[in-house]
């Protein structure tokens, strides 16, 4: 029998989902009869209750949209910046702009459940290309700004993609390459500046906004008025691990309903609510957070600068000062880094201060998050002296939730906030399950926890182990329809009954709070037959030796647990790794009398100092480990740090292990092979 986090909901043999006729006369529901489709034309039924959050009446992103237009429409929408100042468009001037964009897909020959693919870096016409194209009756398609050209015709033929909506030149000369292996294709549409070259498929966005200015108001609200809330609208490619992306189809209520619970669960309030928009649009947590919950809620997205999470990033927070703020991890220790840097520069009296503020700030933060509310003496004064300006100095004075998710944070991470009074709150989910499943929230949150699970969701864990661990199973009006045109993948991720299934292990305490304890498909099973999962044993090394950016544990079918390990280094401008240490191992070599400042140097000179640190660190993961088996017998420090753009990390950041195995295949062996020979 499954484990069941929490009680409410269907069981995993018994689901109780409404009949569709049941539901609301409001918006009318396509036929269907499953819970899953891969046709793109295809409905599904939805995962509706008879009362509470999964009874509300399903609708239509159009119709989300014009609730907002016709109750907010003069509240601005978007914000973008053009020779240094902020350009405001309100929710009517933003609503008029997706209908024409709509009517110009029209003219250039969008046909139904045909894709509109957007490559590029997130901006107003992002947005509206998006919205443009589902009212336009189209599916609606982000591709990742980093995808090689063969990733970008992978996707754009996939979703059987009429039309291209690239940023620059740059993106535009990927397509152009791989433009005569995209059959369906009519036409290139570049948002950003002037075309290099003419072509009479090309089309800068002013020329493509006016295109369909002759198409009848009628003929756009026809197709609006056929869309239909259980069908498919938005694509989101998977950045896989593993294989080629898979289309997740998401429908209008997988989009309409999951924001209205999670932005209701957090507690968000119409037309209050700022976001930047910043992480790659084409992931589904950004276009969630930044498009689509916005819209409910009637708030105001702020768009970066191409170059934020360059360094950008940090200005626009200073000048925008949001009310929410979702950063992946990287983002978080990025932030922690530049204030330990900061604060390594501060006088010895600052310091002292400093130090005094954050134990006070984490002894609070500790006692709230239990519940017992227990001001510890001197925390007014420390808000006053520290919290306060450092949330001010990050653009976050205003921030009242802020948000971790999309790969595992480190605890370590999650005490610094929280000794500077800015807890982070962790969310998990899948592109499978509309973005959330489980939230944290400010007054009911655990540290390392995920959150519990959302209002009219369900989760179980399948085949729990000894521990409590099992695969974490999802069930709601969140989950996703199937993989465009991939019964086969489908049919893994939903059982017959509709569960989801992850792929992800985890336990839940006895508060429902869900951890996340490891992927199965990650598991490594020694040449002992013990499984292991790495990513504990990963993240308490990377706690305990802070010198350390990314560690992989190796072991699959072989005698021992092994580590290849990279240390923290300067990441230029393309975000590339490179061979000079990050300012944190360099002011750990300074302290230890080492003079080397690059990576490189320290592999060649095998520098003691640092190889020890890590063994020390390895030493203490050992005495806590649960068997000889789970202990790390050997590792190597690798010359280049991993990346999205080295090929080691997915746009989201989450490593590729089989990649990285491939690639540091001879060094692995090099590993074994010296103890095979003694």
């Amino acid at each position: 029998m499954a484990n069941m986090c929490c009680p409410c909901g269907p069981q995993p043999n018994e689901p109780k989902p409404v009949p569709l006729s049941l539901a609301s006369g409001v918006t009318t529901l396509a036929l269907a009869s499953n819970f899953w489709t891969t046709r793109r034309d295809e409905a599904v039924r939805l995962r509706m209750e008879g009362s509470g959050p999964a009874s509300e009446t399903p609708i239509t992103t159009h119709q989300m949209f014009l609730q907002t237009v016709e109750n907010f429409g003069d509240h601005p929408a978007l914000a973008s910046k053009k020779n240094d100042q902020w350009e405001i468009m309100t929710w009517r001037q933003y609503y008029e702009q997706c209908r024409a964009a709509a009517k110009s897909f029209l003219k250039l020959g969008l046909e139904r459940y045909h894709g509109v693919g957007i490559l590029g870096f997130n901006a107003p016409e992002w947005f509206i290309s998006n919205i443009g194209c589902i009212f336009a009756g189209g599916l609606a398609t982000g591709i990742y700004a980093t995808n090689s050209p063969e990733a970008c015709q992978y996707v754009a033929h996939n979703c059987e993609a009429n039309v291209l909506v690239v940023e620059d030149n740059k993106q535009l000369q990927k397509i152009l390459q791989v433009k005569d292996q995209l059959p369906h294709l009519k036409a290139i549409i570049q948002y950003k500046g002037e075309l290099q070259q003419k072509a009479p498929f090309l089309y800068t966005w002013a020329e493509f906004m006016k295109l369909g200015e002759d198409v009848p108001n009628k003929d756009l609200n026809d197709i609006i008025d056929c869309l239909r809330a259980n069908e498919c609208c938005t694509l989101i490619y998977t950045s896989g691990t593993t294989g080629n992306p898979k289309g997740v189809m998401l429908s209008h209520d997988n989009i309409t309903w999951t924001t209205t619970t999670a932005g209701n669960m957090v507690h968000l309030n119409f037309t209050e609510e700022v976001v930047i928009s910043y992480l790659p649009l084409s992931h589904v947590a950004a276009q969630v957070n930044d498009m689509w919950m916005i819209m409910r809620f009637a708030g105001t997205t702020y768009f970066a600068e191409p170059d934020a999470l360059k360094g950008s990033l940090g200005q626009t927070l200073k000048e925008v000062r949001p009310t929410s703020f979702l950063g992946v991890p990287r983002v978080w220790e990025k932030m922690q880094e530049k204030m330990k840097a900061i604060g390594a520069k501060a006088s010895p009296m600052r310091k002292k201060v400093g130090d005094w503020a954050k134990s006070i700030g984490l002894q609070y933060n500790y006692s709230a998050m239990n519940g017992e509310n227990a001001v510890p003496w001197g925390f007014t004064l420390a808000n006053t002296l520290a919290f306060k300006k450092v949330r001010a100095a990050l653009g976050l004075d205003r921030c009242k939730i802020c948000f971790t998710g999309a790969a595992p944070i480190t605890k370590e991470t999650l005490e610094y906030f929280m000794s500077l009074n800015i807890p982070l709150l962790e969310l998990y989910g899948m592109s499978e399950s509309s973005g959330p499943h489980t939230i944290s929230t400010n007054s009911d949150y655990r540290i390392t926890s995920c959150g519990k699970v959302m209002p009219g969701c369900d989760l179980k864990l399948d085949k729990p182990d000894e521990d409590g661990n099992g695969e974490i199973c999802f069930w709601g009006r969140n989950v996703f329809m199937g993989y465009l045109n991939m019964p086969d993948k489908t049919a893994e991720a939903l059982d017959e009954i509709g569960w989801l299934h992850s792929g992800d292990l985890g336990r839940c305490d006895q508060y429902n709070f869900l951890y996340i304890t490891g992927r199965l498909k990650e598991i490594i099973i020694t040449a002992g037959g013990e499984n292991i999962p790495p990513v504990p044993i990963e993240d308490a090394l990377k706690a305990e030796t802070p010198i350390i950016s990314n560690v992989m544990l190796v072991g699959d079918k072989l005698k021992f647990l092994s580590m290849l390990i990279t240390l923290k280094c300067v990441v230029d401008d393309d975000g590339k790794p490179t061979d000079k240490l990050g300012p944190e191992v360099l002011e750990f070599c300074q302290k230890n009398n080492v003079r080397t400042t690059k990576v490189s140097e320290i592999i060649t000179n095998k520098e003691p100092v640092i190889y020890n640190v890590i063994q020390e660190g390895i030493e203490r993961i050992n005495a806590k480990a649960t068997s000889n088996a789970q202990k790390v017998q050997k590792f190597v420090i690798l010359e280049r740090d991993f990346s999205v753009e080295g090929g080691e990390l997915t746009p989201t950041m989450k490593l590729k292990r089989p990649v990285v195995m491939k690639m540091y295949k001879k060094k692995i062996e090099e590993m074994y092979a010296v103890t095979e020979n003694k």
